[in-house]
């Protein structure tokens, strides 16, 4: 039914969709795991992967002993605060720790980025900026930050030193989650100011300017940790 290698991908869009069309209503309590997985034919594994994903975009929320729930879907759009989900990486790293290296790391795969990407790649990022966009307008959070992932991730892929594209590769999963974390607190001018961030990178990155493309992506990152409450 699904690409084995975007199971869990696949899976939290079947559930947004059954969340965004009624099929799965505010505060209803969606089906167990074991009903769940043998629905959608994946393994608990995957299934379980697709609940954190949805969950740390607040679309839903577990509780002790009672089990999951479906939250209000159009939280975020209508600027109503929401609640950031538990930090799934604790056990190794802090979200902080994982921000203050997001600046250190991506400001200066951006600064040598720059003079690298080809035109492509730079509509590429364009593009991904107004699905974003487009996706938050109609609450698609999952291509919201599947679009802002494709943004960072070009970036990346343009950097000159191999090292620090394999160093952004091993941290790759606590760095998407960062990416998810803010969305349910994140208030629609906020998200007005990351998409204008998105375009200001680019800029810089377009005129092959690697030192405002690193101060640029900083500042991004920075004001991206402050919307979760963090200064890093």
């Amino acid at each position: 039914m699904f690409n084995k290698t975007l199971v869990p991908q696949s899976v939290a869009r079947e559930i947004q969709t059954m969340i965004h069309s009624g099929q799965l209503k505010a505060g209803e309590k969606i089906p167990s795991q074991r009903e769940f997985s043998q629905k959608f034919g994946i393994s608990r594994a995957s299934l379980r992967e697709a609940l954190l994903t949805l969950e740390t975009l607040g679309l839903l929320k577990t509780e002790a002993g009672r089990g999951t729930f479906v939250v209000k879907p159009a939280q975020s759009a209508s600027g109503a605060p929401g609640h950031m989900a538990p930090w799934r990486y604790s056990d190794s790293y802090s979200v902080f720790d994982v921000f203050q290296t997001r600046i250190l790391l991506e400001g200066e795969i951006a600064r040598l980025a720059a003079g690298r990407l080809t035109q492509l790649q730079l509509e590429r990022m364009e593009q991904a900026t107004r699905t974003m966009e487009e996706c938050w307008a109609n609450q698609d959070l999952l291509a919201n930050v599947e679009a802002d992932l494709d943004f960072h991730g070009t970036i990346v892929s343009a950097c000159s030193n191999a090292m620090l594209k394999a160093l952004y590769q091993t941290v790759r999963d606590q760095v998407t989650e960062t990416q998810r974390q803010p969305i349910p607190i994140t208030d629609p001018e906020r998200m007005r100011e990351s998409i204008g961030e998105h375009r200001k990178i680019i800029a810089a990155l377009r005129a092959n300017d690697g030192q405002r493309a690193k101060l640029e992506m900083e500042t991004h990152i920075r004001n991206t940790a402050r919307c979760a409450g963090l200064e890093p």
